[in-house]
């Protein structure tokens, strides 16, 4: 791939094949939670992270959507996607706040978009966050692994308060997959939510691999939801299958999933997404909510 991220445009063949699947189950479009969007000299060391194989990777792992910006915008629209995120997370402190303003506009200018914010554990960190939430921002990412802290240290108490006040959902990457990070896991989350258990939270990759108990804070608690991130491909199955004795409990939650591709950082086909979540055979009612009503009556999108 080309050093300034130019690629070949998405094929008529490929956008073809993805508004089939949305269009045969008689819904609008894709509502895709998980996608991410960062400032360029980011994305570009994500992009160098995931070319080195990082230990918090793991394996091979090559961008199947490296592109411009709007090369990326684009796409999405072409496939039908009627909404979408623009997952942000530090790595450190004093990020966070210029990560929301980036994000801020970014949403302004691309109205599809769903306004994202992220924090750190940080003096400060609740009072920007109630400035992005003022400003706008209709969805979080907090990224536990990555950004290698506790999701209960007390610096993050006052950041809690105010999202579980405002009900903005959270995207939490809190599982120990690809690789377990210090905090990952679910005993975190699960005291997390004994403090908040009204919290919003979006738990990504459906837990990978510590599904069930993730499933089970989902059933146990009222506001938690699970995103299909990466979940169910031939890519995830080969080292963290998911297993089948879940799925009868998958479908009797189905109005808590929420489709997420990891766009454009992923190393397959945005239908293999789509189509790792139809092999499961759940059903179509389970598929349009997943793929497109959950996600909309969360974020209010008629």
């Amino acid at each position: 791939m080309c050093d300034d991220h130019r690629m070949e445009p998405f094929s008529a063949e490929e956008s073809e094949a993805v508004q089939r699947i949305w269009r045969d189950l008689g819904i609008p479009g894709l509502m895709d939670v998980h996608t991410h969007f960062m400032p360029r000299r980011v994305m570009d060391k994500v992009w160098a992270y995931f070319d080195s194989a990082g230990p918090m990777i793991g394996r091979q792992w090559p961008i199947s959507y490296r592109a411009d910006e709007d090369r990326r915008v684009e796409t999405l629209r072409a496939f039908g996607v009627r909404a979408y995120s623009s997952m942000i997370y530090p790595h450190k402190p004093d990020m966070a706040r210029w990560l929301n303003s980036w994000a801020a506009e970014f949403a302004s200018a691309h109205p599809d978009c769903l306004q994202t914010a992220t924090f750190y554990p940080e003096e400060g960190a609740p009072a920007y966050v109630s400035e992005a939430i003022d400003a706008g921002a209709r969805i979080f990412k907090s990224h536990i692994q990555v950004g290698a802290y506790s999701p209960i240290d007390p610096l993050l108490d006052g950041v809690w308060g105010r999202i579980d006040d405002a009900q903005i959902p959270v995207v939490i990457h809190c599982g120990s997959g690809p690789a377990p990070g210090e905090f990952t896991g679910p005993e975190p989350i699960d005291e997390l939510l004994r403090r908040f258990p009204s919290l919003p939270l979006i738990v990504a990759h459906m837990g990978t691999p510590e599904y069930e108990p993730f499933l089970a804070l989902a059933e146990r608690y009222e506001n938690v939801r699970l995103d299909t991130t990466m979940s169910f491909t031939a890519f995830s199955e080969e080292s963290a299958p998911y297993p089948r004795e879940l799925f009868g409990r998958l479908r009797d939650v189905g109005e808590k999933i929420l489709f997420g591709s990891d766009f454009p950082n992923i190393p397959y086909s945005y239908t293999e997404a789509l189509a790792a979540c139809v092999r499961l055979d759940l059903g179509d009612r389970w598929l349009r909510g997943v793929f497109h009503d959950n996600a909309a009556a969360l974020f209010g999108i008629g």
